[in-house]
C-alpha cells in the first residue's frame, strides 16, 4: 500500500482523504504531490518521500490518479534500468492507494526547488510532454539536502536504485 500525500489544491480534486497517520509498505515511501504550471501546461510533480526521486506528468484525469498511480510509478521506475522482479514488487506495493494529507515539510521544500528548477530544464520555446522525461532524469541527478553534511545529501536516482534493492532483494531471493 502506499501514500498519495497531496497539498489542499490537489487534494480538493482526489477522493476523501483518510486518517495522515497510515504509512505506506513501498521501497519509496509516500508519494507527494503537488500541481504546477510551466509555460501555461499544468503539470502534477510527484515526489518520493525517502527518495526523492521525481514524476512528471500532465495534470489530466487527476482524479483518476490514484488508480493509475503504479502505472506511472512503473513507468518512471523502468527507466532506472532495476531487476524486473524488484520493479514489480514495487509496483504491485503501489497498487493499493490510499490519499491523505501532507507532512512532511522538508519534502515539500524539495518539491518548491525542483518546480522552480522544472522551467529551466526545459526548451524556453515549443517543449512537448517527452522532454518532461529528460527534466526527470535531471531532477534525478539533483543533489538534494546539501546544507548539511555530505553524508546528507541524497540524490534522488541513487537513493531509489539502493532503497528498491534494499527493500526487495531480499524477497526476489527468496522466491
Amino acid at each position: 500500500m502506499v501514500v498519495l500525500r497531496a497539498t489542499q489544491k490537489v487534494l480538493k480534486l482526489l477522493p476523501e482523504p483518510s486518517d495522515s497517520a497510515v504509512t505506506s509498505t513501498t521501497a519509496l515511501g509516500d508519494w507527494y504531490i503537488n500541481r504546477i504550471v510551466v509555460d501555461r501546461h499544468p503539470l502534477l510533480l510527484l515526489v518520493s518521500s525517502r527518495s526523492l526521486l521525481s514524476v512528471i506528468t500532465p495534470a489530466r484525469e487527476v482524479k483518476g490518479l490514484p488508480q493509475r498511480l503504479a502505472a506511472v510509478v512503473e513507468e518512471r521506475l523502468r527507466r532506472l534500468e532495476i531487476n524486473e522482479r524488484v520493479l514489480a514488487s514495487e509496483v504491485d506495493a503501489t497498487a493499493a492507494v490510499t490519499v491523505a494529507k501532507t507532512e512532511d515539510r522538508s519534502v515539500i521544500g524539495q518539491m518548491v526547488d525542483f518546480a522552480k528548477a522544472i522551467p529551466y530544464y526545459l526548451p524556453e520555446i515549443g517543449w512537448n510532454e517527452d522532454e518532461l522525461k529528460t527534466v526527470e532524469d535531471r531532477l534525478a541527478e539533483t543533489p538534494c539536502r546539501a546544507s548539511g553534511s555530505s553524508q546528507s545529501v541524497i540524490f534522488p536516482r541513487e537513493a531509489a536504485l539502493g532503497l528498491l534493492e534494499g527493500t526487495w532483494s531480499a524477497s526476489v531471493i527468496r522466491r
